[in-house]
């Protein structure tokens, strides 16, 4: 059953019903009559079934139907913007039940006379006067002004809400009424004029008389103030006729017009302001605060507020209004926003390009692109070719998973044929691949080496080294190699050498590293076996050396020195005796017997046996300055005397064999040897500033001399380096340890820790 009807005539639209019911069976129904009679329905038919309905259907409305709320919008415009529309429809949205709005314009060229204001307030006492209204919108601030000064005439004690009212204006605002405050936009379309056209050095502003025109005209010349070095101001005042038309064509060329003059309906100017606007904007940029008042006028445009925000935002405080909310309860919303609007026709006109404009400028009537134009021929032949270019990608897809497959097979017979452990593994190092000669190496099981347990065969020495290895060559994902000692599936471990390079999947991220591991322990004892024989051949020469040392010093020395004296007394006797030569004979024997001796010192020096390495090497420089007339300086510094005699030898040759090798290639006649000790560590420095020498062409050479000394702290399981380049000098450096470790034979590999080759490549 309908518990009420309501049939109220649209403002809007006077040749259209609106029915409204209560529940929604009788809604449907009646919403239906209406759009029935809307398509044409003679009215007699629709009234004959209305008066039908009506008897069988209607009963008297309850007494809680609830009373329509009654909005009136109070403006100064020649008609409601577009924009009102959202206003209304955002108060309906938030207040149930029937809402009536009703609009009275108030514009009036004596509107400023308190004459005809007053007689406005009695007309609208009088037009209103049954009405009872719930809220009162006032827009623009003179209107504001209007309704509150005449509120207890018109409609006594009723909320006031305003719109349309810019922050210049509600600086000072009353108590007793809200509303939204908007922005105006005048220093921001001065701004932008002067932005746009940087040459400008006049602004001329175009207003007519009304104490609107006054009111905004002081306030552009406010804002201009800011830029009174830059520009100068031209007011042209008055109504719209001729003589404006003749004043505006006589404007300086940089001049952008500021325009203000607004179209008059009721004093009808002998000039159109919009003509006049017309005219200004062919020949020179016009701006203006007002939308209206430039896009779609000839100018270019401004800076704007939101009115459809702007409505949306009023819409919500009338409605707290209508919900039972004081005025003075009600914040008032004041908006800031702004927007840059232009027009591109002028833009192009006077030809500035769309990158000065700000960001987020709204550019109107721009020209489509090519894109706009023809969008739907390009979207259609985009799928075209996106569908045959799917086609072809599905062929060339399928052809390349077949080659994918053979690629696939013919590395896994490569793979399972190579001598290598061929192995995989996935970016978190877990292994995803072995070859067929891995899985025989380790076993049996075919799930051996997989995933981490890779780690199980590795020697128990070597996994940290190797785990750290693999850790450190994830994070860089850079080539590697290491060695180190795998089980075997006999038990047994054997050196491996292994080589790693990054593998990428088929979209270009990182896919993990690829290697394969060769036997090395053959090699390796073949190596131990050619260093135990080079030992021993140095050892072997060092004691015929020593045997041959010996001999010299002890018998041919002594003879030597015997037959010197022997000559010295014979000269004695004869020495009356002219023409003998005995003293000679005498002098050449004994410097026989020292060049005698000095061979046998650099075969072997007894002071290393008896004195140790540093008496013995500052010995050697002291013989060998005096024989080769050099400078030879020697320095000394906290050398241990526990140093083996491996060792001492070892130092005692390189300093040998370095200042030999000095004296005659570097071109200069003084050196500098110096022994050093450390808490490990014994170094030997022999340095000279001489011409020096390219080392990797030396090695490529390999000279006697430098590979000697490397064999030799080779042996006692030091380091040899030599420090050289073309005229920089040359500087040889040898360091041998105070320990030796023991060296690894095969048949201890289960047992000891071998030193580890593992390194990045």
């Amino acid at each position: 059953m309908l518990s009420g009807l309501t049939i109220e005539q649209s403002a809007n639209d006077k040749s259209l019903w609106e029915f409204t019911a209560l529940e929604s069976g009788g809604k449907r129904l009646l919403v239906a009559l209406a759009c029935d009679c809307r398509r044409g329905l003679p009215v007699c038919v629709s009234a004959v079934i209305l008066g039908i309905l009506l008897c069988v259907l209607v009963r008297p409305a309850p007494a809680s139907q609830p009373v329509a709320k009654n909005v009136l919008v109070l403006h100064n415009w020649s008609s409601l913007p577009q924009s009102w529309t959202l206003m209304e429809s955002t108060v309906r949205a938030r207040i149930p039940g029937q809402i009536n709005f009703y609009v009275a314009s108030i514009e009036n060229p004596r509107f400023d006379e308190e004459v005809y204001r007053e007689s406005m307030a009695e007309t609208l006492h009088r037009g209103y006067g049954a009405v009872k209204f719930d809220v009162v919108v006032a827009a623009t601030y003179p209107v504001l002004q209007f309704a509150r000064q005449y509120r207890e005439k018109m409609f006594s004690g009723v909320p006031i809400v305003f719109t349309d009212v810019t922050h210049q204006e509600g600086q000072t605002m009353w108590s007793d009424v809200t509303g939204v405050i908007s922005p105006l936009g005048m220093r921001e379309t001065i701004d932008l004029a002067l932005r746009l056209h940087p040459d400008t050095n006049t602004v001329a502003i175009i207003t007519g008389l009304t104490e609107w025109d006054k009111r905004w005209l002081a306030v552009a010349h406010s804002e201009l103030l800011r830029h009174q070095d830059r520009v100068r101001e031209i007011d042209l005042i008055g109504p719209a006729d001729l003589k404006t038309l003749e004043r505006i064509a006589q404007l300086p060329v940089n001049t952008v017009v500021l325009f203000q003059l607004r179209p008059d309906d009721f004093t009808h100017p002998a000039v159109d302001p919009i003509e006049i606007l017309a005219a200004v904007g062919d020949l020179r940029p016009t701006y203006s605060a007002w939308p209206g008042l430039a896009l779609d006028r000839g100018g270019v445009g401004g800076v704007y507020r939101d009115l459809w925000k702007d409505a949306v935002l009023n819409g919500e405080v009338v409605a707290k209004v209508l919900s039972g909310v004081p005025p003075q309860s009600i914040p008032i919303v004041r908006d800031y926003d702004l927007q840059t609007r232009v027009d591109s026709r002028a833009l192009q006109r006077w030809h500035v390009p769309q990158s000065a404009l700000p960001q987020g400028t709204v550019v109107e009537h721009r020209q489509l692109s090519f894109w706009e134009r023809h969008r739907k021929y390009i979207l259609l032949a985009i799928a075209l070719v996106v569908a045959q270019t799917l086609l072809i990608r599905r062929a060339r897809k399928r052809r390349a998973e077949a080659v994918l497959r053979e690629s696939e097979k013919c590395f896994r017979v490569m793979a399972d044929t190579t001598p290598s452990l061929v192995w995989m593994c996935d970016s978190r190092g877990k292994i995803t691949y072995l070859n067929d000669r891995s899985l025989a190496f380790t076993g049996s099981d075919p799930g051996a080496g997989y995933g981490d347990t890779w780690t199980d065969y590795i020697h128990p020495a070597d996994l940290e080294n190797v785990k750290e290895t693999v850790s450190k060559a994830l994070e860089t994902r850079l080539p590697f190699s290491k060695g180190y000692r795998l089980r075997r599936s006999d038990g047994v471990y054997r050196w491996m050498f292994d080589v790693a390079s990054p593998r990428v999947n088929g979209d270009g991220s990182f896919g993990g590293f690829i290697g394969s591991a060769i036997d090395t322990t053959d090699q390796k004892l073949a190596q131990q076996a050619l260093e135990r024989v080079s030992g021993q051949l140095i050892e072997a020469q060092e004691k015929e050396r020593s045997r041959i040392a010996r001999d010299l010093h002890d018998d041919i020395c002594q003879r030597l020195a015997l037959l010197s004296m022997e000559l010295e007394q014979a000269h004695r006797v004869s020495s009356k005796s002219p023409g003998m030569g005995l003293e000679e004979i005498r002098k050449h024997c004994a410097e026989i017997a020292n060049d005698v001796q000095s061979l046998s010192h650099q075969l072997h020096s007894s002071k290393l046996d008896y004195l140790g390495i540093v008496a013995a090497i500052r010995g050697f420089c002291k013989e060998f300055s005096k024989q080769c007339d050099v400078d030879i300086e020697f320095l000394e510094k906290d050398t241990p005397t526990n140093l083996s005699k491996e060792a001492s030898l070892c130092l005692f040759r390189v300093a040998q064999e370095a200042l030999h090798n000095a004296v005659k290639h570097s071109g200069v006649r003084r050196f500098t040897v110096t022994i050093t000790g450390t808490e490990d560590a014994v170094e030997l420095v022999v340095s000279d500033m001489g011409e020096g020498f390219d080392v990797e062409t030396a090695k490529e050479d390999r000279g006697l001399g430098m590979l000697s000394m490397q064999e030799r702290i080779h042996l006692v399981h030091g380091s040899f380096v030599v420090d050289s380049k073309p005229g920089q000098g040359t500087k040889v450096i040898a360091t041998v340890p105070l320990v030796v470790e023991d060296e690894w034979t095969l048949e201890d590999e289960n047992t000891e820790e071998a030193p580890s080759m593992t390194g990045m490549a």
